[in-house]
């Protein structure tokens, strides 16, 4: 008896650690690359060890063959790379909003390294990143995350490839959405820049001996930190709605 129940529960385990560490290897907050790969695979290893007793009733046979047991664990990488990816993009709205910011207010060659990213950005982008991450632990929807690790199992069936037409619906929603916010969040930047290029733009014509737009670059950057000050609370919140907006569609 426990030979035959061994294997099913090592083999169940597998399927749900797959899609765990693949969700955590893209997944912002729990899966940045400033975090540490041992603590990430202990992080999966530990969440699955809770998880696979709650989910084990949905979890499919065992293969038996070696080509079905690969494309059982290939769709559970396909899935959790993609609820990631997801999540993902909702964090790219804030870096996309800081790049326009840090545009309009003169600062886009002001760069630093953002662990959020992996790459270099903008300072205002970094920051807001920053900013993003932090925000999510102190509101706690970093639980939503893990709900949506659970509650994935009841909306992807393991082993079961989901259907794509609905995976790109799914991501093109969500892509527009952040997309959407971005500008929401630089939308008072973009209205500025566009106002004050053009007051110096004219004044330009009107005295062509001077140089206004060197003269007026140090009152372009205080009054985009003045206008950063006044929105970034309102932007932020918008960001938290819309984090919350999106995890639920994966946790019912």
């Amino acid at each position: 008896m426990l030979g035959e129940l061994l294997p099913q529960v090592v083999f169940g385990y597998l399927l749900v650690m797959t899609r765990i560490a693949s969700l955590i290897l893209v997944v912002p907050v729990l899966g940045e690359t400033a975090i540490s790969p041992r603590i990430r695979f202990a992080m999966a290893f530990l969440i699955a060890l809770v998880v696979y007793p709650v989910v084990a009733g949905t979890l499919p046979a065992i293969a038996t063959s070696p080509f079905g047991l690969a494309y059982q664990i290939l769709v559970e990488v396909l899935v959790g790379l993609f609820i990631g990816g997801c999540a993902r993009l909702v964090m790219s709205a804030i870096n996309v909003a800081g790049t326009i910011i840090a545009f309009q207010s003169g600062l886009a060659v002001a760069q630093g390294f953002d662990p959020t990213q992996g790459s270099q950005s903008a300072i205002i982008g970094t920051f807001l990143m920053s900013m993003a991450t932090v925000l999510i632990f102190v509101t706690n929807l970093h639980h939503l995350l893990l709900a949506a690790i659970v509650h994935s199992f009841q909306q992807f069936p393991a082993g079961q490839i989901p259907s794509i037409g609905d995976f790109s619906d799914l991501a093109v929603n969500i892509m527009g959405a952040s997309f959407k916010l971005a500008v929401q969040i630089s939308a008072p930047f973009l209205v500025y820049g566009l106002v004050f290029y053009m007051g110096l733009g004219l004044l330009a014509r009107l005295m062509p001996q001077l140089q206004v737009f060197f003269i007026a670059m140090p009152l372009n950057i205080m009054l985009s930190f003045l206008i950063f000050i006044l929105v970034t609370g309102v932007g932020m919140t918008w960001f938290l709605d819309h984090f919350e907006t999106i995890m639920m569609t994966f946790t019912g």
